[in-house]
């Protein structure tokens, strides 16, 4: 989960593994697999970087035990 910002300054809580496509309108549309969309602050690459980092979080926070 990311944790955007909406026009009204607004935090808003997305599945990143929802989102079907980001569009810049010049604000940024994030169109979820459900045909609900966002209206939110963020560009296309901080809200590609916000996925990318809390992805890494989780994947490093895993611990293989033999």
């Amino acid at each position: 989960m990311i944790i955007l910002t909406k026009l009204n300054k607004e935090p808003v809580t997305i599945n990143d593994r929802q989102i079907e496509f980001i569009e810049q309108i010049p604000e940024s549309k994030v169109t979820m697999m459900n045909g609900r969309y966002y209206i939110v602050r963020e560009s296309p690459q901080e809200i590609i970087e916000k996925v990318i980092n809390f992805n890494r979080e989780i994947i490093s926070g895993l611990k293989v035990e033999v």
